[in-house]
C-alpha cells in the first residue's frame, strides 16, 4: 500500500532529516519538482548567438572601412595623375617662329610649328586657346578655326590640310594675323591647351622687316 504525503509533509520530512522516506517518495515519483528554471544548458548558445553576432558587425564593419580605404586611395591616385598631367607641358616648339608682312614695315601674322612632347597624349586642337599681346596692347585670346584665319582665330594644318587634334609624331603649323606690329617690338605668346601646363614664350620683331622674318 503506498502512503501519499502533502507538499507540507514532505518538507517536513527533509527537515527533520528522513533522508530515507525522502528518498523513498523520491523514488515513487511523489517528490514535487522545484519550479525553478534551470537556465544552465542555454548559456553556451546564447553566447555563441552574442559571438556570430560580433563577428558579422565586424565583418560588416572592416568591409565598410576597407571599401572606404580603397575609395580614399584611387581618388588620391587619380589627383596626383591630374595634378602630373596638367603641371607637365604636352606640346613643343619645332622650328622658328615667323613673323609675315604684308607691307614690309609691320608684323601681320605670325606663324610656327607645334608637336607634342614624348610620351604626351593626342590633343583636341580645338579646345587649344592662344594669348596674344605685346607691350602697347591688351591681351587678345585666340581659339581654333577651320576656315580663314584672323586675329581672334589660328588655323592648325599638317601641310595644306586642315586638322582637328595632334598625335605622336605630328607637326601642326599654327598660323593666325595679330594687329600691326612694328619693328623691334616684343609679341608675348601663350599656348593654352586643354590638358597640360601651358607654354609661354616671347619673340621679338627684327629691326628691319621683310615679308618673312625669324623673329628672335
Amino acid at each position: 500500500m503506498k502512503i501519499y504525503l502533502c507538499h507540507h509533509n514532505l518538507l517536513s520530512l527533509r527537515d527533520t532529516g528522513s533522508i530515507s522516506v525522502h528518498y523513498q517518495l523520491k523514488k515513487e515519483g511523489l517528490v514535487m519538482k522545484s519550479s525553478k528554471r534551470n537556465d544552465e544548458a542555454f548559456t553556451g548558445l546564447e553566447a555563441a548567438i552574442v559571438l556570430i553576432a560580433f563577428v558579422v558587425v565586424a565583418a560588416v564593419f572592416s568591409y565598410v572601412v576597407l571599401g572606404a580605404g580603397f575609395f580614399t586611395t584611387q581618388k588620391a591616385q587619380e589627383t596626383v595623375y591630374k595634378g602630373v598631367e596638367q603641371s607637365t607641358a604636352n606640346i613643343q616648339m619645332i622650328g622658328n617662329v615667323y613673323g609675315l608682312s604684308t607691307d614690309n614695315q609691320t608684323i601681320t601674322n605670325v606663324t610656327f610649328v607645334i608637336g607634342l612632347a614624348p610620351g604626351a597624349p593626342a590633343m583636341d586642337l580645338t579646345k587649344m586657346k592662344i594669348v596674344f599681346s605685346t607691350p602697347s596692347t591688351t591681351p587678345i585670346i585666340l581659339t581654333q578655326i577651320n576656315g580663314t584665319s584672323d586675329t581672334s582665330h589660328f588655323t592648325t594644318k599638317i601641310g595644306t590640310t586642315a586638322v582637328s587634334s595632334i598625335n605622336a609624331n605630328d607637326q601642326v603649323e599654327i598660323y593666325f594675323g595679330v594687329a600691326p606690329v612694328a619693328a623691334n617690338t616684343k609679341m608675348n605668346i601663350e599656348l593654352r591647351p586643354s590638358v597640360g601646363a601651358a607654354l609661354p614664350f616671347s619673340k621679338t620683331a627684327p629691326a628691319t622687316i621683310t615679308n618673312t622674318n625669324v623673329l628672335y
